[in-house]
C-alpha cells in the first residue's frame, strides 16, 4: 500500500482544533525515523474516529440504502447510473478501501505503536480503542471485499505492497483483537491516560468501550452463522460472558463539536445540507425515496416513514420511485417524491451514529434464536420489541414508545413476532426499516447473509442480479499489482463473503 510520507506542521493549537472537526482532513503523522514525532495518540485517536465516522456516514451509508433499494434518483437529475445499472467496477465507491487504508489505519496503527519516551504516560488505553475501531473497519473490508491486507498492512514506507490474507483468517484475527482489547481495558496500568475528550466517542469510558468491543464481536460471530463453525461461535460468546459487561445499551455516536460551519457540519446531515442556509445540497435534491420502501412502510402503517422520508413538494404526501434512468418526465421530479427525512436530518451538530442500539438489540435476538446467546422465545421477542420502540424513539417519532407498541401489536408477518414463523426473517426486516439512512451498510451485508428481506427489486436496467461484493480499486490494482487478487466484473456478483 503506497503511503502519503509528508511532515504536517501545525503552527497553533487552534490550527490542530480546525483540522479535527474537519470533515475532510486527517492527520499524516511523521514518517520520518530520524526526526522526532510530531503528534501524540491524543492529538491523532480524534482524527482516526472522525474518519472512521465521516467514511461510515457518508460513503458506506449511501452505498447501503441503494443497495438495500431504500433510495432511488428522481427523473430530473442523471446522477446515480450506476446503482440503476448495477454498474461495479474498480472505481466503483473505491474510497471505501482507501480511506481505510490511507487515513483510519494509518493513524490507529501510529497509535498503537507510539511510546511515551519518558516512560511516564502509558496509552494502554488509546491502544485498545485503536483495537476495537480496528476491528470494525476491518469486518467490513472483508465483508464488502474478501481478501484484504492484514498482516502485511500499515507498515507505513516500509512496505508499499503488502500481501493479501485471506478473509476468514483477517475476521477471526480482529475476533481475537476484540478480545485483546477488552483484556486490555480491564487490566490498566494504573498511570494509563485517560482519553477524556479527546475520545470523541465515549470520553475515555472503558466500560462503554469493553461493551462496544463485544456488541462488535457478536455482530461479526453472527455473520459466520452459515458455516457450520457454532462450536467456534459458542467459544468466542463464553469470552464475551466472561468479561460481564455485556453489549452496547445505548446508540455509538462520534461527536467532536460539530456545527453549522463549512466542513464542521455532522457528516450525515451535510451531506445533504449546506452550512449556515441549511438549504439543500444537490445531493440533497438528486436523494429520494423507492417506491417499496415507500409502499412497504405505508402498507404496515409505520409511523416512521414521516421521519424517515419527507412528504413530497408537489402533494405532501409519501411517494417513491423506482431505481432507473429512464423514468417518465412528469410526475418523478425530485418534488414529486419524497427526500431524506427530518428524522435523520436532524441539526448540524448532531451526533453521528457508528452503531445503533436498534442494531444491538436485534443482534442478540438473532444470537437467543440460534441458540448463541441463552435464553428462550418471550427474550427474544422482548428485543425485538425493544429494537422496534428505540428506532421509533431515535427517530422522533410522536409518542414513540405507545406508537411503537400499537405498530408491532399489528397481526401483520415480520411485524408482529408471534405472526412471523421465520424469526430470523422479522429480525432482518425490521433491521432493514431501522438502520434505514444510518448504517445502512448493514442492510446490504445482510440482505447478502440471509436473502432479507424478501421481494426487494432489483433495477430494470440491471443485469438482473444484485451485487454482493465491491470490486478492489484502481489505485490498488496501479500500485500493487502482484499481490490483488485477480478478478472480472461477474465476481461482484457471483463470489459473495466466505461468511455466505
Amino acid at each position: 500500500m503506497r503511503k502519503q510520507m509528508t511532515i504536517t506542521k501545525f503552527t497553533s493549537m487552534f490550527a490542530l482544533l480546525l483540522m479535527l472537526v474537519g470533515c475532510d482532513d486527517f492527520l499524516d503523522v511523521n514518517d520520518n525515523p530520524n526526526d522526532p514525532p510530531i503528534s501524540t495518540p491524543s492529538l491523532t485517536l480524534p482524527v482516526a474516529q472522525q474518519s472512521l465516522a465521516n467514511l461510515n456516514a457518508t460513503t458506506m451509508t449511501y452505498l447501503g440504502n441503494f443497495l438495500a433499494y431504500n433510495w432511488a434518483t428522481p427523473s430530473n437529475w442523471s446522477a446515480n447510473a450506476d446503482f440503476s445499472r448495477y454498474n461495479v467496477t474498480s472505481n466503483f465507491f473505491s474510497t471505501v478501501f482507501e480511506t481505510s487504508y490511507v487515513d483510519i489505519f494509518k493513524n490507529l496503527t501510529y497509535i498503537q505503536h507510539f511510546e511515551d519516551a519518558s516512560g511516564a504516560v502509558d496509552y494502554t488505553t488509546y491502544k485498545a480503542i485503536a483495537l476495537v475501531l480496528k476491528a470494525y473497519q476491518y469486518q467490513y473490508l472483508v465483508d464488502l471485499y474478501g481478501d484484504i491486507p492484514y498482516t502485511e498492512a500499515n507498515q507505513r514506507g516500509e512496505n508499499t505492497t503488502p500481501v493479501y490474507d485471506d478473509a476468514e483468517t483477517v475476521y477471526k484475527a480482529n475476533i481475537a483483537a476484540l478480545t485483546t482489547a477488552v483484556e486490555m481495558f480491564q487490566n490498566l496500568p494504573e498511570n494509563a491516560e485517560d482519553p477524556g475528550t479527546q475520545d470523541i466517542i465515549f470520553h475515555g469510558d472503558v466500560t462503554l468501550w469493553t461493551q462496544f468491543a463485544n456488541t462488535i464481536k457478536l455482530r461479526m460471530l453472527v455473520r459466520l452463522s452459515n458455516l457450520g463453525q457454532d462450536s467456534y461461535i459458542n467459544e468466542q460468546i463464553a469470552l464475551i460472558e466472561q468479561n460481564g459487561v455485556g453489549f452496547i445499551d445505548m446508540t455509538v455516536s462520534a461527536n467532536p463539536g460539530y456545527s453549522d460551519n463549512e466542513n464542521k457540519q455532522s457528516p450525515f446531515f451535510g451531506y445533504f445540507r449546506l452550512p449556515s442556509t441549511g438549504e439543500e445540497s444537490d445531493r440533497g435534491d438528486f436523494t429520494v425515496a423507492s417506491d417499496f420502501t415507500i409502499d412497504y412502510l405505508l402498507d404496515t402503517n409505520d409511523e416512521r416513514i414521516s421521519r424517515l422520508y419527507a412528504e413530497s413538494a408537489s402533494n405532501g404526501d409519501f411517494k417513491g420511485v423506482e431505481q432507473s434512468t429512464i423514468l417518465p418526465g412528469s410526475g418523478f421530479t425530485s418534488n414529486d417524491l419524497s427526500k431524506v427525512g427530518p428524522g435523520l436530518l436532524v441539526s448540524a451538530d448532531q451526533d453521528q451514529p457508528i452503531m445503533l442500539l436498534e442494531e444491538s438489540l436485534l443482534l442478540q435476538a438473532e444470537a437467543i434464536v440460534r441458540g448463541y446467546l441463552s435464553g428462550d422465545d418471550t427474550m427474544a421477542k422482548e428485543l425485538y420489541n425493544a429494537a422496534i420502540s428505540e428506532s421509533f424513539s431515535r427517530l422522533g417519532v410522536e409518542d414513540p414508545l405507545n406508537s411503537a407498541a400499537a405498530y408491532y401489536s399489528q397481526p401483520i408477518e415480520n411485524v408482529l413476532w408471534d405472526a412471523s414463523p421465520n424469526k430470523i426473517e422479522a429480525i432482518i426486516t425490521q433491521k432493514w426499516v431501522a438502520l434505514n439512512g444510518t448504517s445502512s451498510i448493514e442492510l446490504w451485508i445482510e440482505k447478502t447473509r440471509t436473502g432479507f428481506p424478501t421481494g426487494l427489486p432489483v433495477p430494470a436496467e440491471s443485469n438482473g442480479t444484485r451485487p454482493v461484493r465491491l470490486l478492489y480499486p484502481a489505485s490498488e490494482i496501479a500500485r500493487n499489482t502482484n499481490n490483488v487478487p485477480q478478478q472480472t466484473v461477474q465476481d461482484a456478483f457471483t463470489k459473495p463473503p466466505f461468511w455466505n
